[in-house]
């Protein structure tokens, strides 16, 4: 999995700057930078997802992984299937892109 990716995502849940669920996500897309979504979300919420951030020009990112370890991940017992990140530069941005490519190439 994408190390830049989890760092970035452990960053952001310690600044407070992100949103986790399905329902706050596509709430929260317009101020988001980019949306994480984990293999194990249900196909119909991803497609309302990945409509509502290509209408508002905002990249999703899959994590490699469930949402039991993407929730993991943020710190919860909880599942998240969907985690919008605030913050994130472009400089971040393309390097995760560019590293997810990689490894799914």
């Amino acid at each position: 999995m994408a190390k830049l990716l989890e760092k970035i995502i452990k960053d952001a849940i310690e600044d407070g700057k992100y949103s986790f669920g399905t329902k706050e996500t596509i709430s929260t897309i317009k101020s988001s930078k980019v949306v994480v979504l984990s293999n194990s979300i249900q196909e119909k919420t991803l497609e309302k997802i990945q409509e509502a951030a290509k209408n508002s020009k905002v990249p999703t990112l899959q994590y490699n992984g469930s949402s039991v370890e993407l929730g993991r991940l943020c710190g919860t017992q909880f599942r998240i299937s969907a985690l919008s990140l605030k913050t994130l530069s472009d400089t971040n941005l393309k390097a995760i892109t560019k590293e997810l490519e990689t490894e799914t190439n």
